[in-house]
């Protein structure tokens, strides 16, 4: 017996994972959502799913097992609560929240209910991520004392298009919020890997000065001036770390990670990827891990967007040949919420995590918006 899923929001990130969660063997049935009637149809029809639903509000009196919220960010952790409290597991997209306190509710509604919850975060399955943990479990890095990640994404890259799809006739009100709301890709990279959690921050704000004025506080409903912010971070291992959120920076963009050990480090820039040791003559290049065009299934087909390092074996031989995006994080994601709901053991990207992924962003930008002052950034614990 399968659980049953409804996708809340199917919009254009939808496409990527109403397909996997229909062919997932432990989901028995798919039910979408949205407040657009047109759309709403239209994607069942293309999906072939018969059971559409007009509201989450709706969806939430069916019978469906677990939702999958792919809405606005700043929705996602009202969407969650009242979800978890109608007795739903959860499945949303980054970031769990924009202020701590509703990211304190969260975690308290995941403890109430005893439901799962799981943030759809890919960088925690990226190739890069996946080596660089390996290599921690081993002991090769020694012991880690800094690590730096970014997630450089500029406006002309088709941010424009999704704030237009995501705000409507308020898109430019919507489109400038504070960078280090969405620092997801970036943060969870280290966290991943060491298991230390962000302790302080000191963070600094590059003042936006384009001509689209979408950053000036008077335009924009979060009152936010910087486009991109720098963060530097103590982490609770005594190491240090420093994420970049920039949104205006001539890069063709990404999410990447390198970290720096006693013993080894690990290295990722645009010029390509290293392991390197106190040893001149010991640089492995890696450039192969990062190469995504896909694995043979030892009995026929492809896993497809996935590279040598992705375990691959552990994933239903259903997801042979369908479409995998992020690195090939995404039947990764869909595969581990729904093991997860049937099993009631949590995920890798748990509530507590996504706690530890998300509330730093938050507590950095107050930090930017004083002036780079050191602030502590609460922490709720590992999961129970």
């Amino acid at each position: 017996m399968g659980i049953k899923v409804g996708m809340v929001g199917v919009g254009s990130f939808a496409q990527c994972f109403i397909p996997l969660f229909k062919a997932h063997p432990l989901v028995d049935k798919v039910v979408l959502c949205d407040l657009d009637a047109a759309k709403l149809a239209r994607n069942a029809a293309e999906h072939g799913i018969a059971v559409t639903c007009p509201s989450l509000d709706a969806l939430l009196e069916t019978d469906v097992d677990a939702v999958a919220i792919i809405t606005q960010h700043w929705m996602h952790a009202p969407q969650a609560m009242q979800a978890l409290r109608a007795g739903k597991h959860v499945y949303s997209a980054v970031p769990a929240g924009i202020t701590v306190e509703e990211i304190a509710e969260l975690v308290d509604a995941v403890k109430a209910t005893g439901r799962i919850y799981m943030m759809g975060e890919t960088s925690y399955y990226y190739p890069n991520v996946i080596y660089c943990r390996e290599q921690f479990e081993r002991g090769a890095f020694g012991r880690v004392v800094f690590a730096e990640a970014e997630y450089y994404h500029d406006m002309d890259n088709g941010l424009y298009d999704v704030a237009k799809w995501r705000g409507g006739d308020r898109w430019r009100e919507l489109a400038g919020g504070p960078p280090m709301y969405y620092p997801t890709h970036s943060i969870s990279q280290v966290v991943s890997v060491t298991g230390a959690h962000m302790t302080h921050v000191s963070c600094q704000g590059v003042v936006d000065q384009h001509e689209d004025g979408l950053y000036r506080a008077d335009v924009n409903i979060w009152h936010n001036t910087f486009s991109n912010e720098c963060a530097l971070f103590k982490m609770s291992d005594g190491s240090a770390a420093r994420i970049n959120e920039f949104r205006r920076v001539g890069h063709p963009g990404g999410e990447r990670m390198s970290m720096w050990g006693t013993k080894g480090s690990f290295e990722l820039n645009a010029a390509g990827v290293a392991w390197v040791t106190k040893q001149r003559d010991e640089v492995k290049r890696l450039d192969g891990i990062m190469d995504i065009s896909g694995v043979p299934a030892p009995d026929g087909g492809m896993w497809t967007g996935v590279s040598s390092v992705h375990p691959v074996a552990r994933l239903p031989r259903a997801f042979v040949g369908k479409p995998n995006g992020h690195w090939g994080s995404h039947q990764f994601l869909v595969d581990d919420f729904v093991t997860a709901c049937v099993t009631g053991i949590h995920p890798p990207n748990n509530v507590w995590q996504a706690a530890r992924y998300t509330v730093p962003g938050i507590v950095a930008h107050e930090s930017a918006m004083r002036g780079g002052v050191l602030i502590e950034v609460p922490d709720f614990g590992d999961a129970l």
